[in-house]
C-alpha cells in the first residue's frame, strides 16, 4: 500500500466512490478507524455516535461494518434499523447529544456510487479541517489493517433505534402539520427511490389533503432515472404525472432527501435558484421573520435582492453546507441555501434538510391559498424575473486537471457580446456581465465539470452557456 494514492477523498461533502473499485469493505472500514480515531481525539469517549444509512446498494451491510469499527473502539453506537433522511440522522445527534455521526449516502450520485458523510456534533456538514484530519489517517491504517479495531455483529455496544419517530416531532414542531392536513391540497411526491420515502404521508395523511406518491420503493439501481438528483432532467415521470394538471403542487427529493424539487401546479419545474427565493419570500415575507440569508456563490442573486427589500444582510460563501451551515451559526441566519437544492433553517439544523423545505413550500401554498406559480410571480415583482441554467460535463478520468489549467489561463473580456465587469475565483471561476454572471466548477468527488449561469434576459441564458463552453474548452 506504501506510496499508492489515499483512496479514501473527501469532497464538497462527504467521501463518494464507486461501489466495489474504491467504495470497498477494507476502505470503509479503513475510513471508519479514522474517524474513529478523530471522535476520540476530539471528544473522548463517553458520548454515542449515530450511524445510519440510505437505500443505496449495500448501505446498510457498510453502516454495519462503520458500526462495528466504531464499537472497537470504544464507542457506544446508535444504529439505525431502517434507511432514513440524512437529516433525519444529524437531529438524532442533537437529540442525543452525541459526539457525532456517520451516514453511509452518496446522496444524488448515480447508482453505482456509495458514500460516507460525517457530521460533528452540531449534526451539520463536516468542517475542511474534520476531513482532512479523517483523511491524512487513513493510508497508515490500510498500511497496518491490524489498527483497526473491529467488533462482533453481537456486541452489546452497538445499539439499533427507529429513526423517524423522533424526526418527524420535531418537524412538526417547524410547520403547521395541522393546517397542511385540512388544506385540501393535492401533493404530488417523488422521493427518487430514496430515504424520504412515506415520511409526508406520515406526517400529512388523514386529512382534506391527498398524497400521490411514485418511486417509493427501495430500488438501489434507480430505474428510469440517470441519479436520484431532484432536477428536471431526472423527473421525467414526475413531470409527466403533474402535467395532467391534477396537483396543486409537487415535491421531489433527493437519495438522502436532504435536497428538494419543486413543480408548479401547471407541471413545470421550478428551479432550484428560484426554489430558493420562494424560501426565502415565505420565511422574510409570508410569516414575517427575520435573519440574515446565507447561500453559496452558485446560488440566485435573487436572494440577495430579496434580502434588501425586506432589510436583512445576504452572505455568500463557496459551495457546501461546510460553509453555510458554520455561517449560518455564527450569524443566526433565517435560512442557508445553496444551488443543489439543499435548504437548512434557523431552530432547526445547520444543514440541508429536504424534506422540512418542502414541508415549508407546500405551507406556503396552503398559508397564502395561491399556487406556486402565482407565488414565484410575486418574487418577481420584488427581484424582477431571473434565468439558470447548468451544463454538467462528464470528463474522461483525470481530466480534472487539464480542465484546471484550462480555467486557470482563460481571461475573457466578454461573454456572449457582453463586457465581463468583474471576476471572482470565490470557488470555482465567476465572470460577472450586468445581467448576471457564468460560473464554472469542477466536482470534488466526480470527474465532472459544471457550468452555470443566472441571467436577468432568458434569450441570453444559451449564448452564455454556449461561450462558457468555448472557454473551457468541452464544447460538444
Amino acid at each position: 500500500m506504501r506510496g499508492m494514492d489515499n483512496p479514501v477523498k473527501f469532497g464538497t461533502d462527504g467521501w463518494r466512490a464507486i461501489i466495489g473499485e474504491t467504495f470497498t469493505f477494507d476502505n470503509v472500514r479503513a475510513c471508519s478507524q479514522a474517524i474513529a480515531a478523530h471522535f476520540t481525539e476530539t471528544y473522548g469517549k463517553e458520548r454515542p455516535v449515530v450511524v445510519g444509512y440510505d437505500t443505496r446498494f449495500l448501505s446498510d451491510e457498510f453502516a454495519d461494518a462503520v458500526a462495528r469499527v466504531l464499537a472497537g473502539n470504544g464507542f457506544t453506537v446508535d444504529l439505525a434499523d431502517r434507511p432514513a433522511p440524512t437529516p433525519a440522522l444529524s437531529y438524532r445527534i442533537i437529540e442525543t447529544g452525541a459526539c457525532g455521526g456517520v451516514v453511509v449516502t452518496s446522496s444524488h450520485n448515480p447508482f453505482r456510487w456509495n458514500g460516507i458523510k460525517v457530521k460533528p456534533h452540531y449534526g451539520g456538514s463536516a468542517s475542511p479541517e474534520i476531513v482532512a484530519d479523517i483523511e491524512r489517517r487513513v493510508p497508515a491504517i490500510l498500511e497496518n489493517p491490524a489498527s483497526i479495531a473491529l467488533a462482533p455483529a453481537s456486541s452489546d455496544a452497538i445499539r439499533t433505534f427507529n429513526p423517524v419517530p423522533g424526526y418527524l416531532g420535531t418537524l412538526e414542531r417547524q410547520v403547521d402539520v395541522a393546517r397542511l392536513r385540512s388544506a385540501g391540497l393535492k401533493i404530488a411526491l417523488d422521493p427518487m427511490y430514496g430515504a424520504g420515502a412515506g415520511l409526508f404521508q406520515e406526517l400529512l395523511g388523514g386529512g382534506s389533503t391527498t398524497i400521490t406518491e411514485i418511486h417509493n420503493v427501495r430500488n438501489p439501481a434507480f430505474p428510469g432515472i440517470r441519479a436520484p438528483e431532484p432536477i428536471e432532467s431526472n423527473l421525467g415521470e414526475f413531470l409527466a404525472l403533474m402535467a395532467g394538471g391534477d396537483f396543486s403542487v409537487g415535491v421531489a427529493n433527493d437519495g438522502d432527501a436532504d435536497r428538494v424539487g419543486l413543480v408548479d401546479e401547471r407541471g413545470t419545474y421550478v428551479d432550484q435558484l428560484r426554489t430558493f427565493a420562494l424560501l426565502v419570500n415565505y420565511l422574510l415575507g409570508s410569516r414575517g421573520l427575520r435573519g440574515p440569508v446565507v447561500k453559496s456563490v452558485t446560488t440566485t442573486n435573487m436572494a440577495n435582492l430579496l434580502a434588501a427589500h425586506y432589510g436583512v444582510p445576504c452572505f455568500e460563501t463557496p459551495v457546501g453546507f461546510k460553509h453555510i451551515g458554520p455561517l449560518m451559526m455564527q450569524e443566526d441566519a433565517l435560512i442557508g441555501g445553496e444551488e443543489s437544492g439543499g435548504y437548512g433553517f434557523r431552530g432547526h439544523l445547520p444543514e440541508r434538510d429536504g424534506i422540512l423545505a418542502g414541508l415549508f413550500l407546500l405551507d406556503y401554498v396552503a398559508a397564502t391559498g395561491k399556487p406556486p406559480s402565482e407565488l414565484l410571480k410575486e418574487v418577481f415583482d420584488i427581484t424582477g424575473p431571473h434565468f439558470y441554467e447548468r451544463l454538467d460535463f462528464d470528463l474522461e478520468p483525470g481530466s480534472n486537471e487539464r480542465v484546471k489549467a484550462t480555467l486557470d489561463g482563460a481571461n475573457p473580456t466578454e461573454i456572449a457580446g457582453r463586457p465581463i465587469i468583474r471576476s471572482d475565483r470565490t470557488d470555482g471561476w465567476r465572470f460577472h456581465i450586468e445581467e448576471g454572471w457564468l460560473l464554472f466548477r469542477l466536482s470534488g468527488t466526480e470527474p465532472l465539470l459544471r457550468i452555470y449561469t443566472e441571467v436577468k434576459d432568458e434569450s441570453l441564458v444559451r449564448p452564455i452557456l454556449e461561450a462558457g463552453k468555448q472557454i473551457a474548452g468541452v464544447a460538444r
